[in-house]
């Protein structure tokens, strides 16, 4: 099939198309950042056209939005599976932060655009960051509230322990996004027990 007969293949499966839009997106953001990306750089990258970008997205701002939208999508599922297998209490409530940290360590790029590049872009990126951390820390607090009536740990204040959580989790994988370190692991490692700790928890040791 020659090039024009796969342009128009790709252009006849919509979804694909967007898919392949947000893919080439989070490449080219987490690499030059919202200011530098062109429009013209996701155009090139996904092989498509502009104005397939603009059937799927009004502008450069609603496809970085969407960016951010996708993992916390994604945070989210991963989340929820996790826990399925674990009773009400604080299993939960370890495995929801678990995975929180183990879902930032492994998708560096999309933690980048929503911890570092949607910082300090204006009011309407910085009310998209809020939102997805309030989406979380409500995650968080519920979880904790079942630990608390199943009697795994004494009353808390979960709203304000939750968002200390999530906190906690944004600031070491902000350094670890910049720097590259710690290793995921080692956040992993150090970082968990901390919190469990915080609200009166002791994970028992590996091994």
């Amino acid at each position: 099939m020659n090039e024009e007969g796969r342009s128009r293949g790709k252009s006849r499966d919509p979804e694909s198309t967007k898919a392949r839009i947000l893919d080439a997106a989070l490449t080219i953001f987490s690499r030059k950042g919202y200011y530098d990306t062109r429009l013209d750089d996701i155009v090139a990258a996904a092989e498509t056209s502009k104005g397939s970008i603009y059937f799927h997205f009004p502008n450069k701002e609603r496809l970085f939005l969407a960016l951010v939208d996708q993992f916390s999508d994604l945070l989210e599922r991963r989340v929820e599976a996790a826990i399925q297998a674990e009773a009400r209490g604080m299993a939960r409530v370890r495995v929801a932060l678990a995975t929180c940290l183990e879902t930032f360590g492994k998708y560096r790029r999309p933690a980048k655009i929503l911890l570092v590049q949607a910082a300090g872009l204006g009011a309407t990126f910085e009310n998209k960051r809020n939102e997805v951390n309030d989406r979380f820390a409500l995650l968080i607090a519920g979880y904790l509230q079942e630990a608390v009536d199943v009697g795994d740990i004494a009353p808390v204040d979960t709203e304000v322990v939750s968002y200390a959580c999530m906190g906690s989790i944004y600031g070491v994988v902000i350094h670890w996004v910049y720097t590259g370190e710690p290793e995921p692991d080692r956040i992993m490692a150090s970082l968990l027990p901390v919190l469990l700790r915080s609200v009166g928890f002791e994970m028992e040791p590996s091994g």
